[in-house]
């Protein structure tokens, strides 16, 4: 069972990370010798075949403007634009029959590509 943990910005923008997905982003720091201090940006850019790609990387430190949220251990960095788009987005990882991977389940998308990377509003 996954339980998801909800977090709000200051302006109440929210996004809910499963502890699944929690987990896996543990595991990726750790096989990758990330240091704990490194949190995860979690964003948007322009790209990708419906318009927006979703962005995971780890950062140091964040940059001026970031929404941080502490979730289930985790730091986690989202700039303004960003949490725009994201807002309602729960990030989940699958592990299953159809692909392994990091999904978005995003209320905010109109469209989105066939491999699940990229979306439009």
């Amino acid at each position: 069972m996954t339980t998801e943990t909800l977090v709000k910005s200051e302006t109440g923008e929210c996004v809910v990370i499963t502890s699944r997905a929690a987990q896996e982003i543990r595991k990726i720091k750790s096989d990758n010798n990330i240091p704990e201090t490194h949190a995860l940006r979690l964003g948007i850019k322009g790209g990708g075949c419906s318009g927006m790609s979703y962005v995971l990387a780890f950062d140091e430190k964040p940059r001026q403007g970031d929404n941080t949220f502490e979730i289930e251990g985790l730091t986690v960095y989202v700039d303004p634009k960003s949490l725009f788009y994201l807002s309602g987005t729960t990030l989940d990882f699958s592990d299953g029959l159809n692909g392994r991977g990091f999904v978005f389940n995003n209320p905010n998308a109109a469209r989105t590509c066939g491999c699940g990377s990229s979306f439009g509003v």
